[in-house]
């Protein structure tokens, strides 16, 4: 079920999370979405520092989240969401990250097939936290966008 809801990201923005999930395939990658309102202006390449195995989980350490909220506000914008890769498996929400998400933030996943980066898709988890609902990405032009930063100078796998 598609809801009411859309992401305008830049064809900068797009290639750098297209680029990071290459990067770190076969394990998931993570990043910060970055910007005003509905628009993505940037992202901020996180590190994967699940002990679960970053092939199949990705994990944001709560010190990265609060460096990708100062990023943002050194920025003049602010933290709208986050982004994943799912390697080998469609750009559609797990269980997993259903129950790790928050209701206020943009989800965008990357599907990353045999190393190749696929179909992308932006989820939006429902106020009662019970599903995440499918949102449109515009990609918008490439004006004032720049492109991927990363915490603690890696976008390295977990």
């Amino acid at each position: 079920m598609a809801v009411d809801r859309l992401l305008i990201i830049a064809a900068d923005v797009e290639q750098s999370i297209r680029a990071h999930g290459q990067e770190t395939y076969p394990h998931e990658c993570c990043g910060a979405l970055v910007g005003k309102g509905d628009i993505v202006t940037t992202v901020v390449a996180l590190p994967n520092t699940t002990e679960e195995g970053p092939r199949r989980r990705f994990l944001v350490r709560p010190s990265d989240y609060r460096q990708a909220e100062r990023r943002a506000a050194e920025m003049g914008v602010e933290l709208l969401g986050f982004y994943h890769s799912h390697p080998d498996h469609p750009a559609r929400p797990s269980q997993y990250d259903l129950d790790h998400a928050w209701p206020t933030f943009a989800y965008i996943i990357v599907s990353v097939m045999n190393g190749a980066a696929g179909d992308m898709t932006v989820w939006y988890l429902k106020d009662d936290r019970s599903i995440f609902e499918e949102g449109s990405l515009d990609h918008g032009e490439n004006s004032h966008s720049h492109s991927a930063q990363t915490v603690h100078g890696q976008t390295g796998r977990g």
